[in-house]
Order: structure tokens, then C-alpha cells, then sequence
């Protein structure tokens, strides 16, 4: 199968990727166009504002967790149908999961998928040197996959000479056929604010929609959106070893499991939903700020990430349910908390603006800022011991970003870096919970979620829920 689609690609972080994706959705959108967004990499909320904000669903692409091969089957699914998929890369175009490696980059994702890339290029302060750049990434790797090169930051009246002057360049390279397909102005409309390693969560930027909308009207002025349709349509057929026989699975007995999900809680992999909801649960959403008590008949509990620590205030003043949480979890109620849901699960959590706060009390440590990150990038998760979702030896992969620390992030298990050789402790496997600050990826050890289910399944039954 062919997935009509775009990769915007970029020399670094910072130079406008988010921007030119969200305001070509948008305007791919206004133009009546079916159309689907993809992040390279871990990253929780670029996929949150194409879902939440612009209506348009989102995957994560990501080669560490996933094979070639499952990724691509992913991106079949993801894409069918749609007359376009946007896909957001990751850091700089070739930069990988080591420093000296291009493995995971948004440049191997490319290759792999077949996706010809645009290569946003910041212009403000450069002209000529321009060209040095953009031959630099034309002639590090033959199959750069690099079909359309759109300019960032600079300015209406500029533009057409710049244009000009690379399409110049570029047949002087023998690149002719690579086209400048248009440029982003300095405006508002374009211009987010960041917090940790991403965006501000969509709940709390004040009209982003209309700013949007307005970028995507925008765009349809100062980009050349058929030219991309056309370079999107150019795709290779994806290459998927996907089983042509119909896979027939055993329907498993469905059980309740509460899921956190509000302002506080927001991070969640599409894919970690959906291999829980294939082994039988039934994700039923709550909100730990506002809901005086878990959802009725729940045999679970789901505590992901997100950033309590702004709302920490909020949170502790939920006594209620806090109190619920800390006895449901004390009586084994199966229960997997990452990250933020890990913060609330301890004794008390420093807020955004330095004050404390009491929390569950399942976990007797406390979190605080740190004031810087404290571990970020992918990791291999190894039980140490055996638990009740992982046992002795078992790995499931994930990743960390954190700029708040625990007096106690847990020994059950340990993480290591991918690249580097790097580990830590992590993770309380005690009973029924599991919680620490990595995120995991759970399609990357199945075991992992089946056990949940069929721990939720027994205590169930034994509570006679």
C-alpha cells in the first residue's frame, strides 16, 4: 500500500518543525483534505495538539520501540485512507538515539516508510550560507529521501530572492528536481510556547484554534500546498511483512480499569490504550482533579503521566479520592502509575510555585524539582526480581523525561541506556503495583499488559465486583 505523505525535517531542534506541521494540517484541513499527523520519537504532546486542537489523529513513529517492520504495518493502519499524513521529525534529521549513530532518527523513520521529507530551513540572518547548509544534507547520505525544502523565518519581500537564488544552487548541484515549496513569515499565529521537552499542554494555550486556524489560512498564501500533495503522492510503497490471512483473536473477558485523564494526567500512547483494550479492559476515564471517587466497579487503575506538579494544589485538595486511591492500592488493586502518576502516588510533591503538598501516601518518599532534567531519552526496563507484570530478567522499553526527582525512585528493576551502557535503579514492583517514572511502551513486551488484565480479572473476583 502507498500512504500519501510528508516528513518536515530540520538541521536541530528549534527551528520551526512543530510550527510548519501544525499550520499545514491546518491549512491541508481548510482545503477539504482527510488528513493524518505523525511525531517521530517518545514525545507525548506534539500527538496531543494535532488530536485535541486540530481534530486531526496522531501517532507516535518511533524505532526503538517498534521494528522496521511493525512500524511500517503501524503506518499502514495509521495512514489508510487519508489524502495526506504529516509527519513531525525528531531533533536534527540524522540525529539518532547515540551521538555517533543515526539509528531512530527521522532520517532512518524516512527510509524505512518510503516518506519523502521537507526540509524546514530557518533563514533569518543567512543568506548564501544557506546553500553550504542544504548541500551538507544533501550529500551526507544518497538516500537522504529530502523531496522539498520550506523556508522559515524570513520575510515576504525576501522571499522570492532567496527562492531564487536556491533553486539556482540546487541545479548547480544537480539537485533541480528538490523545489522550495514556500516559506513560513514571522507571525504570531505561529509562535508556541514551550515547557520541559515540549509544548504547553492545548488546555492552557488561550485560543490556540483560532491562532491555528489563522496559520493555516496563512500558509495557503505563502505555501504551495498542491506542489506538497503532489510530493506526498510520491511516497514508496511501503514494504510490511503483515500476515495476509486473517488474525483471529481470542476475546478476553472484559474487566473495568479507571484511567486517569484530565489537565494533570494526559500522557498516554494510542498504542499502550489499545494493547490494554485487546486484553479486555474496559478504560474508563476519571479525573483526579474534580471526581470525588474512582469510577464504579473498576478492578484497575491506570496513573499516567503529565504535570501534576502544576496543579498540585488542586490535587491534595481532592482528600476524597486521594484517600480512596491510598486504601484501593494498599488492598492490591492492580495498579501501573508512570511518571506524574507516580509523583501523585507518594507522600507529597512539590508544586511548580515551591509549595508542598500531600498526595496518596501509597509510597513513602516525596518528589521536588530538581531545576533541571533529570534523566531524559530511551531505556530498557529489566526486572530484577520477579513481579506480578514482569518477571526475573524481562525487559520492556520506554523512556524518561523528568525535571522533578523522588527521595525514592524505586530498585526492582533497572533501566539502561541504549546507548552508552548507563543504568539506574527504578521502578516499586511491590504486589499489585508498578510505578516509577519511566514511561513504557507496552506493545514492546505484550506479557507486560496481558498480566495486567489478568490481574484485574482476579481481583475482580476476589472483591466480587
Amino acid at each position: 500500500m502507498r500512504i500519501p505523505g510528508i516528513m518536515l525535517a530540520a538541521s536541530a531542534s528549534g527551528s520551526g518543525k512543530t510550527a510548519a506541521a501544525c499550520a499545514l494540517m491546518a491549512g491541508f484541513r481548510q482545503m477539504g483534505k482527510k488528513v493524518r499527523g505523525c511525531k517521530c520519537g517518545p514525545d507525548y504532546i506534539d500527538p496531543m495538539f494535532h488530536r485535541e486542537v486540530l481534530g486531526v489523529e496522531s501517532e507516535n513513529l518511533d524505532l526503538f520501540f517498534c521494528r522496521e517492520d511493525e512500524l511500517a504495518q503501524r503506518y499502514e493502519s495509521h495512514g489508510r485512507g487519508a489524502d495526506i499524513v504529516v509527519t513531525e521529525g525528531v531533533m536534527g534529521y540524522y540525529d539518532g538515539m547515540a551521538l555517533h549513530s543515526v539509528k531512530g532518527s527521522a532520517y532512518e523513520i524516512a527510509r524505512v516508510l518510503g516518506m519523502p521529507v521537507i526540509l524546514v530551513v530557518p533563514c533569518r540572518g543567512m543568506g548564501v550560507s544557506v546553500l553550504a547548509q542544504l548541500k551538507g544534507f544533501l550529500e551526507f547520505r544518497r538516500d537522504h529521501s529530502i523531496r522539498g525544502i520550506l523556508l522559515n523565518r524570513i520575510s515576504p519581500a525576501l522571499y522570492p530572492r532567496m527562492r531564487d537564488m536556491i533553486h539556482q544552487g540546487l541545479r548547480e548541484m544537480g539537485r533541480g528536481e528538490i523545489r522550495v515549496v514556500g516559506y513560513l513569515p514571522e507571525d504570531e499565529s505561529l509562535q508556541f510556547e514551550s515547557r520541559h521537552l515540549g509544548l504547553v499542554t492545548p488546555e492552557e494555550t488561550a485560543g490556540l484554534r483560532e491562532r491555528l486556524d489563522r496559520a493555516g489560512e496563512l500558509v495557503s498564501r505563502t505555501v504551495d500546498l498542491e506542489l506538497l500533495l503532489q510530493i506526498a503522492g510520491s511516497a514508496e510503497e511501503l514494504v510490511s511483512e503483515r500476515d495476509q490471512k486473517q488474525v483471529i483473536r481470542k476475546r478476553k473477558e472484559p474487566v473495568r480499569v479507571g484511567i486517569a485523564r484530565d489537565r494533570a494526567f494526559c500522557f498516554y500512547y494510542p498504542d499502550n490504550l489499545e494493547c490494554l483494550r485487546e486484553q479486555g479492559c474496559e478504560l474508563v476515564p476519571f479525573s483526579p482533579l474534580k471526581d470525588q471517587g474512582l469510577p464504579h466497579g473498576c478492578a484497575g487503575l491506570v496513573l499516567g503521566g503529565g504535570y501534576p506538579e502544576l496543579w498540585a494544589r488542586e490535587l491534595a485538595g481532592n482528600r476524597e479520592l486521594l484517600s480512596q486511591i491510598r486504601e484501593v492500592v494498599a488492598g492490591g488493586i492492580p495498579c501501573l502509575a508512570e511518571c506524574g502518576g507516580f509523583q501523585y502516588l507518594q507522600e507529597r510533591l512539590e508544586g511548580a510555585d515551591g509549595s508542598w503538598h500531600e498526595m496518596a501516601g501509597v509510597i513513602p518518599s516525596v518528589s521536588s524539582s530538581r531545576g533541571k532534567l533529570v534523566r531524559f531519552g530511551y531505556v530498557t526496563v529489566r526486572a530484577e526480581s520477579d513481579g506480578r507484570y514482569l518477571k526475573s530478567g524481562e525487559e520492556i522499553r520506554g523512556h524518561e523525561f523528568h525535571h522533578w526527582d523522588s527521595t525514592d525512585s524505586g530498585s526492582d528493576c533497572l533501566a539502561a541506556k541504549p546507548a552508552g551502557g548507563r543504568t539506574w535503579p527504578c521502578i516499586h514492583m511491590k504486589g499489585s503495583l508498578f510505578a516509577g517514572y519511566p514511561h513504557l511502551y507496552y506493545p514492546s513486551n505484550p506479557k507486560f499488559a496481558a498480566r495486567f488484565a489478568e490481574a484485574c480479572r482476579d481481583y475482580r473476583r476476589e472483591e466480587n465486583l
